[in-house]
């Protein structure tokens, strides 16, 4: 590794966090901001809110920057479901048209698109661990196919698709192209434009390193007027302020989907975990991400006691990694793990992995060798 981040993470000093790809602990940075922003609150108040608002334009400016979007492509919301929502119930469906996901879809991009049926809209699950999982979506669709939405990686076993391949296809099949790109942002570099994708959404408590509550959502803005709006809100409008008015028309930018009051503590601590990665660079990020991933792939790879799970191929990795113990359940290495602040998670048939950049080797080791200890019998 080129260079230890690890010092800014006060979790690596107490555990082996290796479950990024569920719930990240938070930087020196993120904590440091969020304890200023509450003894403020506890002081002055919000006298200082214009000092909020440019923070929150910052915020902006900075998902922008990760996703290679305009910063009024951007809205903040609550979390990546409330993003897709926002497409699911907008746009305007009709019975016969179909949606086509992956049919090993974390729920927030399945539960969205499956309350249509009751509309009409048929929705389409497909196998995607498969040889081509792009050439098998793209198989699934036809002149009804309103929508294809994926998951950028799969929450389970860290599948990457190549949303690039995707992307292109929509445009070419006029498919209106949706991702949830949780397990991506943050971990991977995201190009919304290269990508050709419409409708993005992500939270910020996995791979970037910041709090719950708090999401980016992408909309390209020749689409955005697609979407039909199901809440109405003064911080909708263009000059929010303005409260006295006879025109409450909706902004064409992508706040016209934020109705209401805004999550400020979110937004400081969302604000400092960003700036952290942009800081750093997000092609160092994904390098040394991706580094501490296939470091413990190899490692258990070269064990007879477990089975790695998912692809190996080094284009539909990601820094999820997924295993099985050949000779006990995942729940009861899961366990034993914990007890020895190993924390891990349990998705899919095994147990899931997922480093993230700042980690040096010495915590892949301890973990590995806690992994060896408890599959020997050790207590």
């Amino acid at each position: 590794m080129s260079k230890s981040f690890q010092h800014l993470f006060p979790s690596s000093y107490e555990l082996c966090y290796l479950n990024h790809a569920a719930m990240a602990p938070w930087s020196t940075l993120v904590s440091e901001a969020v304890a200023a922003f509450a003894q403020e609150n506890a002081v002055i108040g919000a006298r200082d809110y214009h000092l909020w608002m440019q923070r929150e334009t910052e915020l902006r400016q900075r998902f922008a920057a990760l996703l290679n979007a305009q910063a009024d492509d951007i809205a903040l919301l609550k979390n990546t479901t409330e993003g897709l929502c926002v497409v699911a119930q907008g746009l305007p469906w009709q019975a016969g048209d179909n949606i086509v996901i992956p049919d090993c879809e974390f729920p927030s991009n399945h539960l969205p698109w499956a309350t249509l049926q009751s509309q009409g809209v048929e929705l389409r699950c497909i196998d995607v661990h498969v040889e081509n999982p792009e050439q098998a979506l793209q198989n699934a669709c036809d002149q009804r196919t309103r929508l294809l939405a994926v998951s950028a990686i799969q929450y389970a076993d860290g599948l990457r698709l190549h949303l690039d391949k995707l992307g292109a296809f929509c445009k070419a099949s006029d498919i209106l192209f949706c991702v949830d790109a949780i397990q991506q942002v943050g971990m991977l570099p995201v190009d919304v434009h290269a990508c050709q994708i419409d409708f993005l959404s992500a939270d910020a408590h996995k791979w970037m390193l910041g709090p719950e509550g708090l999401a980016v959502f992408y909309t390209h803005p020749d689409v955005r007027g697609n979407l039909q709006l199901r809440q109405s809100g003064w911080r909708q409008m263009d000059n929010p302020f303005q409260f006295q008015r006879d025109s409450w028309e909706p902004s064409d930018s992508a706040r016209r989907f934020e109705a209401g009051s805004p999550n400020m503590l979110g937004i400081v601590a969302t604000h400092a975990a960003l700036g952290l990665l942009l800081d750093i660079g997000m092609q160092t990020v994904a390098e040394q991400a991706m580094a501490n991933a296939n470091y413990l792939r190899d490692q258990l790879a070269q064990r007879d006691t477990v089975e790695l799970m998912g692809s190996t191929a080094p284009e539909r990795c990601s820094a999820i990694v997924n295993f099985r113990p050949r000779k006990v359940l995942p729940s009861t290495l899961y366990r034993d793990l914990r007890k020895a602040d190993v924390i891990t998670a349990l998705r899919g048939e095994g147990l899931r992995l997922s480093p993230h950049f700042y980690q040096n080797t010495d915590v892949l080791d301890t973990a590995l060798q806690q992994i060896d200890r408890i599959l020997a019998g050790g207590h």
